[in-house]
């Protein structure tokens, strides 16, 4: 499956918006409150509204965490606005399906307009799907979902549901893609595997006989060794869609051309990726490695009187509207005049 088209209309900080995307690596770049990761959350309810005992409409009241669960609060705040409408196109084996929903400002809870979701859900049904949210959470995972379900403590689904594709090994009786070799690449950095142990429902990195709780492991190592433990227990997968936002917070830099390599890796095994960034390393390392590997697209999204608008281009350097790229010419051209006046 792939994820070809999203049309937006008067949904949160969008007014009109039509993106496409391509069967690769899709990277999302902009200044803050430019809706990077909205976007991602509302394609990820989509891909997880396959299943059928998942409502398209509640997953994305259960991924945005709007007041009192209205759905209706995630309308653009424009005076005068008062629906949004948004539809999301997928193909598979040539096969296109859309799938959309309509809401107003005075939409119940999630009771909101969704069309086509049973012929989303037949022809997708197999669809896996894992968002990794910026703030790593495994750490944290001991007994969080049952309190999140009595209310103990607020989490959106994102953060909720990494937690259960890290638990759960689905890589038996599947094809897996050749994944022996980006592991022990991965290891090598996180000095370690992921063990999860059951009876204590918490997370270690295991070096030998030895085990760190995950807690105790810096933040950067724990969000590699989380890629290791999705990539070991069968997530991504020829066919699944990957997201990731903010893959480079807190990794030290030095690891960043090996994680945009598995990547792309993985992209060529078939799993589609949307990664939100603000960094200039990861986009330039896949500007650059993109020539010799897989397919990227850049979309850009910046403010305008009418709404955030998207730039796209399959080359990082091409953007017009390209905020990271500005920001590091401008600290050259300081460093650049500093030193010239000492």
């Amino acid at each position: 499956m792939g994820i070809q088209k999203i049309d937006l209309l008067n949904f949160t900080v969008f007014e009109q918006l039509s993106i496409d995307f391509c069967e690769g690596v899709n990277i999302f770049i902009g200044a803050n409150g430019t809706g990077k990761t909205h976007l991602m959350k509302l394609i990820y309810s989509a891909c997880k509204a396959v299943n059928p005992k998942v409502s398209f409409s509640q997953k994305i009241v259960n991924t945005f965490r709007p007041d009192d669960f209205k759905i209706g609060r995630l309308v653009n705040r424009k005076p005068g606005v008062a629906s949004s409408t948004v539809k999301i196109y997928a193909q598979k084996n040539n096969v296109i399906k859309n799938l959309s929903i309509n809401f107003s400002t005075k939409t119940k809870k999630w009771e909101a307009e969704v069309k086509n979701e049973e012929s989303w859900e037949k022809e997708f049904g197999d669809l896996e799907s894992t968002f990794i949210p910026a703030k790593e959470i495994l750490s944290n995972s001991y007994n969080i979902i049952s309190a999140n379900e009595k209310s103990n403590v607020e989490f959106d689904d994102t953060y909720i549901d990494i937690i259960h594709s890290a638990k759960v090994d689905i890589s038996v009786g599947r094809d897996p893609i050749n994944k022996k070799s980006q592991l022990q690449r991965l290891e090598k950095i996180i000095e370690g595997k992921v063990f999860f142990d059951v009876p204590k429902d918490k997370f270690y990195l295991k070096h030998g006989n030895s085990k760190v709780e995950f807690n105790l492991v810096a933040e950067g190592i724990r969000k590699i060794a989380l890629l290791w433990q999705l990539m070991k227990n069968g997530t991504l997968e020829k066919g699944s869609v990957l997201f990731w936002d903010e893959p480079e917070a807190n990794i030290n830099p030095i690891h960043i051309p090996l994680i945009v390599d598995m990547l792309l890796e993985i992209q060529e095994s078939g799993v589609q990726i949307f990664i939100s960034t603000h960094d200039y390393t990861l986009s330039k390392y896949f500007d650059i490695k993109s020539n010799e590997k897989g397919v990227v697209k850049f979309h850009s999204f910046y403010k305008t009187e009418h709404g955030v608008k998207c730039e796209s281009n399959a080359k990082f350097k091409n953007l017009e509207m390209n905020t990271i790229r500005d920001t590091f010419i401008q600290l050259y051209k300081d460093e650049i005049k500093m030193e010239m006046g000492s």
